[in-house]
């Protein structure tokens, strides 16, 4: 048959349609059908389907329904009807969805030269036994056609013409005919022409191709090309028109011409003639009954399916899997590796489905097939037609419909039946299993499906148990976003459901359509163009299934909560049953479906859908209307013509509107109460296994989830926990040893009592009792049924508990961001505190269950009890089942050795001492480790349920039978370990617990995968290194593991070869560990190899990353499980060359490998060294780098200090100072690149480059804002200034005036100088008065006077203040060792309890007076609380005052009263909430403390303000000058001598002062690069500073340094540089400043040879002279105003040039600080000290860190200090604790955070006390630094006397610090930095 494609075909929703053809000869005719202006839909689609272009896979298997119609008479219509909407003369105007019930509109359109005629309604094409039956009884219309006598002879020749082709012309076929015995029928192939309606009745079908379909018809249909003809030319015109909106509803417009009905009759006999009873019988009354064919349709259809079911199963090789027997043993096994990208055989496609499914590769539906025949393996070529090469010959091969080939080749299985087959042959285990992958592949779901046996519906609730949905719900709450994340199990989830079905065979693919609500790049649900697609399929049809949208709480989200979206495949009309379970359940209905008649068998079912209240809606597949509302809830949308991106968005703008009002809710659990199905939970087995975890269930019902484990389980709780910890204390015995040992046996025996007695729990009773008892398939269930509801009831206090904690969290950030440190601040962090351990506490699962089995066991086995010997028999049976065990306590940190050997040994006694390959993983939290093993070997590890892995699991992976062969082990036992560095856990774990889980695990694997999420290991160095040294220190276990790094989450999967590189500096990075640590451990290990089998080139791996988007709706990467099966055949083949270890090795290995590290905790701490080196060196380079960013600041601040004091700017813009410092910060970002990038260390470098970017740009920034506000400052002070600058041009005038008229008057007539210096004065300060008549004076300010005022105003006693005065008490407040007199006591009495002040009663007398000392001390603790009040208010004060303008508005005595105010109100806080209370003493002595610190800057502002404002200081200020100007007239100088003199006493100053900025800068630059103190980083600073006051000897100096190490650092700072300058380098200092000098002299020198030259050029004054050079160098010098008003005379300017350059020779420069405006040490100041200050909680050592905001690093320090020194003591007592702070965080020794805490800390856990402990590292380094010992022995007494405390019996200092020398201090100094 021959085709011709559609022109108009290709957009979404038009149907392609394709016209009759013909052959050589013979006429075509095409048929039109028209309903009104309604198209009809069902031709149009059987036309479709009938040519393949178009095919929704449910409605493939047409044949198998008996739903065969005319599609061939279809596409004709559709040709026709082309034809006749091309004409200009049509009119169609009619929306049927808009009409009135009823009404019928039929369309009559006529050409002027063509007539056409359309028949009113074609017949439906129904197949029944193998016949059409065309009925149109009680609707036929009436055609006028004029057919003449040549029409019919032609419609006879043709009828013949298709008998021939059938080898039907000379027979009559009866019933007998089909009964008689003949060649079998090749099901499944193609029929040839010949043998059609043989095999058509054979069959009661046609099994051709898809291609071949239309023969089915073809021969039916008479060529009628002729009758077309003649109707065109007879039908007479005719023109309808046709409003539905404007007729009445009932109105038929339908015209017939009785030769239309002349035409159907012969038509019917026609076909009547051509096939008689078993061929095919055109009905037109419509009076036949057919219920006895229905039924018969019925039997053949069922046998055909089961026929087809079968055929399918046999292909698949699944015939014998059809009982069940499908398990996940099979799966749960090594098999062959499944290859990626090969065809696959058949027979295999469902292993491999459902090897690629457990893989998580969502291709596992599109794998490729490939064929077993030799002929079909060729069928990639193209077959070739043998023809003859003439043009009439080219043409019926052009068109010809089929080709010598074979004709007999077999589709492949169409995908969806693959899925449907393995489903149906699996037990319930493996349906979960394969559900809940298909779930993490974003794949749809079968909610109902139809036994392909009995055809009973199945609810398989069981399957979805498991599945757990993560999303986010975003509302809106007072005009803010509120999104709240939800987690539950998917059966508990109540959300609308969206229903899909359809009604008829249609051209549009709803799946597809549903897919672009869902996730429009991937195909949730499998569509027709998805590839593998066939052109029929088996098992769909009748299957609904089910997806859920999961929003990600962001805007464009498709819908805003979760929804379910439910996809009925087939047609909804055969599918009863399940359409009206979907309507009923679901929220909103969509229907996919043609234009209907009422009559048309579709109505009823419409009609019904739109009487029902719940929404619908309609999506007409042929109309073109856009999206419409026809009343409340009902919705039409027609698709003709319309994208499919335009129909989606509409459809969802429509269901959100639908949704966001009141709509029913749909629950997975609800199915279970559906009578007309079956749900497979019914199942007996399941329903005892569901019965005994209820029974367990229920007892936890109702309770706190974070009690149930103190109740239920109390063996694995704080009794577990303490034997823990005493067990590990066994290892670290102090004192007496063997007495030691014997206690903590007897406690440890204790707890096991203790554990037995509360070991007989209600829930462990049960559960033991149903493990013991329950056959094994029962056992299964209620141990699956169990897991499922302990985490549902987990689930929602988890999710609720993680909620609060996210929005407590992003409170204390909050507060944070905002630098609030208010008490809000504390309780926001205790709260989350608290959240956290409420968190831990209900995270509860099956493991605690199992731990709890192993805790009584070994409680019972300890204590001899031998009649518990059954629990590790029962955890052994499920072990070797696949059931993952614990193998370490994540909660205690502790591997419980007796359960974990009874185990092993179970499992061994069950097995046989059997080889395993162990496999373990590390990595930080969250790095996808358990998803990556469950990926690659199918396990069950926990990825879910709102919890991460803790501890580490184990389990066993049995090799299969046909792999033994390549192993030398039978099982590969996987251990999976707890993320490293998990943040919430930071409250309950320290860096000692993943020290300890990273050694346990590389050691106890044959191979370790090393899981770092990303390309950089840096992250993963520090635990490096702990591994390699405590390998090298556990030679007793001979551990000889290997490792592997996977790096995930590489976005760029070619990285693997680009970073051939970077593997190479790992290596090197590797072997340098190695080395470090071998010499630690006197090992001769020269690299990583020799310690850990590592290949850098093979044992380096790459993963893409997991999600193909973003989640929650982004399906896993294909690419990821392509990167999983790789590893996975990586380690086997590593695998195979390894004996791995027998289960007895391993058993031992667990328990050496533990012991081993109860014995060696200092291992665990070690710190990354390396990585401190490089960071010690960035350090300093970022030194460096700011240090270049601030002096060519301080340079460009000089050059626009001197132009604003010119009044050459008077505004300064942040652009312009960035514009100034770009050169220099590119240099300085070029650097920082270059430094980073090309380093050796850029690996461990890369993990700061981030945040050292970010430092150098806010230290530019900063010191930009830094630049502008300082000159601001000058352009503010020169505004205000602004009045006496004008005065001082008169004032100058004035005194030149009267200098030169007294000159004058006594010329010649005062020989001597004193008498004319006597003569000057005596009329200076009549000059002077005179000038100033009008100017009020500024006055000196009297402090003394106004503190004594703002204290007598805030009520303070004066003889307090007289008392703290006289004795200068309070200048020593902020430095004293013991604040008790300071505190009365009396507020809460003594701090002791009740008992203890009877104690104290009891005690002897001659005890009282120290018993009296006890009970008025503070503790260290209270001490340090009011010395950071002393350190916070002082601070707050002076910053206070120094931000008043007193250098430029003056000074106000209400600055002091602000102050004195905001003491007192600090005071007065900080006493309401502490225990005790401050003295009035303290208040007075803080406040005259806090003036005394004020009263210098306050003096020395004030001077600079008068200096600049009062116009008598400035004149004043001139007396020298102007003397010298009226000695030089006395003398007879000329004006221009006497102008010169002036000129270069002002230029002297000008230079000298510009000579000594630039020279401040230099010489902090000299010192900053060669002095040794400040060439380096902070610990370099630190370490000459105590150099430096061990040295001195100074206590006092050490005290301030210990309580206040800015500020001594700063006094140290000032000293060196000051020693640096005036003593010991003078010399070099007066040389900068000389050479500045002569720079500014050149300047000067200059500038007077071009204003000179000028002035004679161009003839000018001493007016134009003077303003020439001034303008020259106003950028360079600060050039005071001179008036030349007196000295108009000078008209020799080369004279007067040589004059100035005479008297501009500088001799004597200053040598102090007065002239510098920056000093030298206040630069550097503010470039070292500009660093952190936290002080350790312990020992108050300094955080040697260069940067100041440093998070999230740790504070540090590199030698700690004994804590003495800080005056720590122990409570209750005035003894003295020597201990260093590095030694007690590697003991067990506890302490009190607080003074008013209760609660003892270990130290071990130091970070968990809260604020000021938790951002410190202490390093159990036990080197306790020489230097300190030496001061604490030397300064014994003095530290006594200081904090009133005494070294005791506990704190005895040892003989052994007396002997250490300064000396001796010092060299350890060294040492250490050197380290």
């Amino acid at each position: 048959m021959k085709r011709k494609k559609n022109s108009e075909a290709g957009r979404w929703g038009k149907p392609k349609t394709k016209s009759m053809s013909k052959k050589k000869g013979s006429r075509c005719f095409s048929w039109l059908c028209c309903c009104c202006s309604r198209r009809n839909c069902a031709a149009e689609s059987d036309s479709v389907n009938k040519t393949g272009d178009v095919q929704d896979p449910e409605t493939n298997n047409e044949n198998t329904r008996g739903g065969c119609q005319a599609k061939s008479l279809m596409a004709a219509a559709n040709d026709k009807e082309k034809e006749m909407e091309n004409t200009d003369k049509i009119e169609n105007k009619c929306d049927p969805l808009n009409e009135a019930s009823g009404t019928k509109h039929s369309e009559k359109n006529e050409d002027s030269t063509v007539h056409e005629s359309e028949i009113r309604s074609l017949p439906s094409a129904t197949c029944e036994k193998g016949g059409i039956d065309m009925d149109t009884s009680g609707n036929k219309n009436k055609l006028s056609v004029n057919i003449t006598k040549e029409d019919r002879n032609q419609c006879d020749e043709d009828s013949k013409s298709v008998l021939r082709k059938l080898h039907m012309q000379q027979q009559k076929l009866s019933p007998p005919d089909r009964l008689q015995t003949g060649p079998p029928m090749k099901k499944d192939h193609e029929t040839s022409e010949t043998d059609l309606a043989h095999t058509f009745l054979y069959n009661n079908e046609i099994p051709a191709a898809k291609e071949r379909e239309e023969s089915e018809i073809e021969p039916l249909i008479p060529s009628m090309t002729n009758v077309k003809v003649n109707l065109e030319k007879s039908v007479p015109e005719m023109k309808v028109k046709c409003d539905s909106l404007n007729e009445p509803g009932g109105t038929d417009h339908t015209e017939k011409n009785d030769d239309i009905k002349k035409l159907e009759s012969e038509f019917e006999s026609v076909l009547s003639a051509t096939y008689e009873k078993g061929a095919i019988d055109m009905q037109m009354d419509g009076n036949k009954n057919k219920d006895s064919g229905k039924i018969s349709d019925e039997i053949n259809m069922r046998n055909q399916f089961q026929r087809q079911t079968k055929s399918l199963y046999v292909r698949l090789h699944l015939q014998d899997k059809l009982d069940l027997t499908l398990s996940l043993a099979d799966f749960l096994k090594i098999s062959p590796a499944v290859e990626q990208d090969h065809e696959t055989y058949e027979k295999d496609l469902a292993h491999t489905f459902l090897q690629r499914l457990m893989m998580l590769d969502y291709r596992a539906r599109y794998i490729p097939v490939k064929q077993i025949r030799a002929e079909m393996s060729q069928s990639q070529t193209v077959p070739v037609l043998e023809i003859s090469d003439t043009e009439d010959n080219d043409f019926d091969a052009l068109f010809s419909s089929s080709v010598d080939s074979d004709h007999s080749k077999q589709t492949h299985v169409h995908p969806m039946d693959v899925q449907m087959a393995v489903y149906h042959c699996s037990d319930s285990f493996l349906k979960q299993n394969m559900v809940t992958k298909l779930s993490q592949c974003q794949y749809a779901l079968p909610l109902l499906v139809p036994d392909p046996v009995t055809m009973d519906i199945e609810c398989p609730l069981w399957t979805f148990r498991q599945i757990i949905k993560t999303w986010k719900i975003t509302q809106t709450k007072d005009n803010s976003n509120i999104v709240t994340m939800k987690n539950m199990p998917i059966y508990k989830a109540e959300t609308p459901m969206v229903s899909f079905f359809r009604l008829g065979s249609l051209s549009v693919s709803k799946s597809q359509l549903m897919n672009t609500l869902i996730n429009d790049r991937h195909s949730t649900f499998f569509h027709r163009n998805c590839p593998g697609s066939t052109k029929s399929h088996h098992l769909m049809d009748g299957v609904a299934e089910i997806a859920w949208y999961c929003p990600a709480g962001k805007p464009n989200d498709n819908f805003t909560d979760c929804t379910a979206f439910c996809n009925l495949h087939g047609d909804a009309l055969l599918i009863e049953k399940q359409r009206d379970i979907l309507t009923e359940k679901s929220s909103v209905n969509v229907v996919l479906l043609p234009t209907l008649e009422k009559g048309d068998k579709s109505w009823a079912v419409i009609s019904d859908l739109l009487k029902s209240p719940k929404p619908l809606i309609c999506l007409i597949t042929d109309n073109d209307c856009g999206a419409v509302q026809m009343k409340e809830g009902k919705y039409r949308i027609g698709l003709k013509d319309r994208s499919q991106a335009d129909v989606s968005e509409n459809l969802k703008r429509i269901i959100r509107e639908i949704l966001s009002g009141p709509h029913q809710s749909f629950q997975l659990e609800t199915m279970a109460d559906v009578s007309e199905i079956r749900v497979d939970e019914d199942d007996k087995v399941c329903q005892k296994g569901k019965s005994a975890a209820l029974n367990i269930v229920n007892l936890l019902q109702g309770m706190d989830v974070s009690k149930i484990k103190d109740q239920f389980l109390p063996c694995q709780g704080e009794l577990w926990h303490k034997w823990c910890r005493i067990n590990k204390e066994l290892y670290h015995l102090k004192g007496n040893i063997e007495e030691e040992k014997c206690k903590k046996e007897k406690e440890l025996e204790k707890i096991r009592q203790d554990q037995c007695t509360a070991s007989c729990s209600e829930l462990m009773k049960l559960f033991n009792e149903n493990l013991s008892s329950l056959p094994t398939t029962e056992k299964q269930y209620f141990l699956k049924w169990t897991q499922i509801l302990i985490d549902a009831l987990s689930t929602d206090d988890l999710s609720s508990i993680l909620q609060y904690y996210d929005e407590k969290w992003s409170e204390v950030l909050d507060l944070k961001k905002k630098h609030d440190k208010s008490d809000l601040l504390k309780f926001k962090q205790s709260e989350l505190e608290e959240i956290s351990n409420k968190l831990q506490s209900a995270t509860f699962g099956l493991e605690h269950i199992f731990r709890e089995m192993g805790q009584i066991y070994e409680a019972h086995k300890a204590l001899n009890q031998t009649d518990w010997s059954k629990y590790p028999e029962l955890a052994a049976e499920l072990m070797i089942s696949g059931h993952p065990m614990e193998l370490m306590d994540g909660d205690a940190g502790h591997v419980p050795l007796t359960w974990i050997s009874s185990l092993l040994d179970e499992v061994i006694r069950k097995l046989g001492d059997q080889r395993v390959f162990v496999l373990s993983v590390l990595g930080v939290q969250s790095s996808g480790k358990s998803t990556m093993l469950n990926a690659m070997f199918g396990l069950q590890f926990a990825v879910s349920a709102g919890r991460c892995t803790k501890g580490a699991f184990m389990q066993l992976v049995k090799v299969s039978e046909e792999m033994k062969k390549d192993f030398q082990f039978d099982y590969v036992l996987v251990v999976d370990t707890e993320g490293l560095r998990a943040l919430e856990l930071a409250g309950n774990t320290t860096l000692h617990h993943d020290n300890e889980l990273a050694t346990f695990v590389v050691g106890l694997g044959n191979m370790t995968l090393i899981n770092i999420f990303g390309e950089n290991p840096a992250d993963m160095q520090d635990v490096l290194q702990i591994v390699v040294q405590a390998f090298m220190r556990m030679k007793k276990v001979k551990l000889s593991p290997s490792c592997v790094f996977v790096h995930q989450n590489v976005t760029d999967i070619a990285a693997a070869e680009k970073n051939m590189d970077g593997k190479r500096r790992l290596q090197e990075k590797l072997d340098q560990m190695t080395k470090l640590a071998a010499k630690e451990e006197v090992c001769g290990a020269e690299c990583f190899s020799d310690v850990i089998a590592f290949d850098v080139q093979k044992d380096v791996k790459y993963f893409a990353q997991l999600w193909e988007g973003s989640p929650p709706m982004a399906p896993p990467n294909p690419g990821y499980s392509e990167s999983i099966q790789d590893l996975k055949n990586f380690i086997l083949s590593k695998a195979s060359q390894s004996a791995g270890m027998t289960l007895s090795h391993f058993k031992t290995k667990i328990q050496d490998l533990w012991n081993a590290l109860m014995n060696e905790h200092f291992v665990f701490s070690f710190k990354n060294t390396l990585e401190i080196a490089v960071y010690r060196k960035l350090e300093v380079q970022y030194g460096n780098w700011t240090w270049n960013l601030r002096s060519n600041m301080l340079t460009i601040e000089n050059q626009l200090h001197t132009r604003v004091e010119n009044g050459d700017i008077d505004k300064v813009e942040v652009s312009f100072l960035n514009k100034e410092m770009s050169k220099t910060y590119e240099e300085i970002r070029n650097n920082l690149t270059t430094y980073f990038e090309d380093k050796r260390e850029k690996e461990t470098l890369v993990q700061w480059r981030g945040r050292f970017e970010q430092k150098i740009k806010e230290f530019h920034d900063e010191l930009v804002k830094g630049a502008k506000r300082k000159l601001e400052e000058v352009l503010q002070q020169k505004k205000v200034c602004k009045k006496l600058d004008a005065q001082k041009t008169e004032f100058e005038r004035n005194l030149l005036q009267k200098s030169k008229e007294l000159a004058h008057q006594l010329k010649d007539k005062v020989k001597d100088e004193e008498e004319l210096e006597k003569q000057f004065k005596s009329v200076w300060s009549h000059w002077v008065n005179e000038l100033t008549a009008d100017t009020k004076p500024i006055e000196d300010i009297k402090l003394e006077e106004d503190q004594f005022n703002v204290l007598k105003e805030l009520g303070i006693e004066w003889t307090y203040v007289s008392e703290s005065r006289s004795s200068r008490r309070y200048r020593n407040i902020s430095s004293i060792g013991d604040y008790s007199d300071y505190v009365s006591f009396t507020k809460h009495q003594v701090h002791c309890d009740t008992s203890q002040q009877s104690q104290i009663k009891s005690l002897a007398k001659q005890y009282y007076a120290q018993l009296k000392k006890y009970m008025t001390s503070l503790q260290h603790e209270d001490q340090q609380l009011i010395r950071s009040l002393t350190e916070n208010v002082e601070a707050q004060c002076i910053n206070a005052i120094k931000s008043k303008p007193v250098a430029t508005r003056g000074y106000s005595p209400t600055y002091l009263l602000e102050m004195a105010k905001s003491v007192k109100k600090e005071v007065t806080e900080f006493d309401s909430k502490w225990k005790y209370s401050l003295k009035k003493e303290f208040t007075v002595d803080l406040l005259l403390y806090v003036f005394h610190r004020a009263d210098s800057w306050l003096s020395e502002s004030h001077k600079k303000y008068k200096m600049n404002n009062d116009a008598v200081t400035y004149l004043e200020s001139k007396k020298t000058q102007y003397y010298n100007i009226f000695r030089s007239f006395c003398k007879g100088s000329s004006s221009a001598v006497v102008f010169a003199e002036l000129i270069c006493e002002k230029l002297k100053v000008s230079i000298v002062k510009a000579a000594c900025n630039m020279a401040a800068i230099d010489l902090a630059g000299e010192m900053r690069s060669n002095f040794p103190a400040f060439n380096g980083n902070r610990l370099n600073l630190e370490k000459h500073v105590l150099k430096s006051l061990a040295e001195k000897k100074d206590f006092d100096g050490f005290i301030t340094y210990i309580h206040h190490p800015r500020k001594h650092v700063e006094t140290f700072i000032k000293e060196e540089v000051n020693k640096y300058i005036f003593t010991d380098h003078k010399d070099k200092a007066l040389n900068i400043l000389k050479k500045n000098v002569e720079d500014m002299c050149k300047l000067v020198s200059q500038a007077l040879f071009t204003a000179t030259d000028k002035v004679k050029t161009n003839g000018g004054d001493i007016d134009m002279w003077l303003q020439q050079f001034s303008s020259l160098l106003k950028n360079d010098l600060t050039f005071e105003t001179i008036c030349s008003q007196n000295f108009s005379d000078i008209n020799n300017f080369d004279f007067f040039k040589e004059e100035i350059e005479k008297g501009l020779k500088i001799s004597n420069i200053p040598p102090g600080h007065e002239e510098f405006r920056e000093k030298p040490h206040k630069i550097l100041i503010d470039q070292l000290s500009n660093c952190c200050w936290v002080k350790c909680p312990f020992c108050s050592a300094v955080c040697t860190n260069t940067i100041k905001d440093h998070s999230p690093e740790d504070h540090s320090v590199l030698f700690h200090r004994s804590t003495s020194v800080n005056g720590v003591h122990y409570r209750n007592s005035v003894e003295l604790c020597v201990e260093f702070c590095t030694t007690n965080v590697s003991s067990d020794r506890r302490f009190y955070p607080r003074g008013d805490s209760e609660e003892l800390i270990p130290y071990k856990l130091y970070r968990t006390a809260g604020k000021g402990f938790e951002d410190w590292s202490i390093t159990p380094d036990g080197s306790n630094l020489t230097y300190w010992k030496w001061f604490v022995s030397k300064f014994r007494t003095e530290l006594e006397n200081h904090y009133k405390l005494k070294f005791g019996d506990r704190s005895k200092i040892l003989d052994a610090w007396a002997l250490y020398t300064k000396e001796q201090a010092i060299q350890s100094l060294d040492e250490m930095y050197n380290m």
